[in-house]
């Protein structure tokens, strides 16, 4: 692979550390979550950058796929859990993810079409492929 950009970022202290981006445009400190026996504090942790980083990589793929097909498409809301627990295999960790899709002005056919061919686009779902467990969930959007 030729990188066409590299992100890169410098940690201190792990998960009750901090973090900066090379750019000076993210910077954030880390909070281990409660539920890992942390303290919980105000910081952001691997899993909610996961999150975000993933959702708006799958968001862009699935938008790319849209426009290939010629399907515009109006409103679309991605919601990435990361999930994190024990790996009886090991006595580590392991991570899974639940993309939950939502698109308005679209069947729910054309709707799981799409999100599946996103999915096989996606690099964070390529990344992922045969790693960890990934559940795509096409939902109906809430018409407000």
């Amino acid at each position: 692979m030729k990188a066409l950009y590299t992100a890169t970022a410098t940690v201190r202290g792990g998960r009750e550390g901090s973090f900066e981006s090379s750019d000076g445009a993210l910077k954030h400190n880390l909070s281990m979550p409660k539920e890992l026996g942390g303290s919980g504090g105000t910081g952001t942790n691997p899993e909610q950058l996961f999150a975000a980083g993933y959702g708006a990589c799958y968001e862009s793929a699935l938008a790319f796929i849209a426009r290939k097909e010629g399907v515009k498409l109006q409103d679309v809301e991605v919601t990435s859990n990361v999930s994190i627990g024990k790996d009886e295999s090991d006595g580590g960790f392991k991570l899974s993810v639940r993309l939950d899709v939502k698109m308005s002005d679209v069947d729910h056919d054309q709707a799981e079409d799409l999100a599946k061919k996103a999915h096989d686009f996606c690099p964070y779902s390529k990344a992922t492929r045969g790693n960890i467990e990934v559940e795509l969930n096409v939902l109906e959007m809430s018409r407000q």
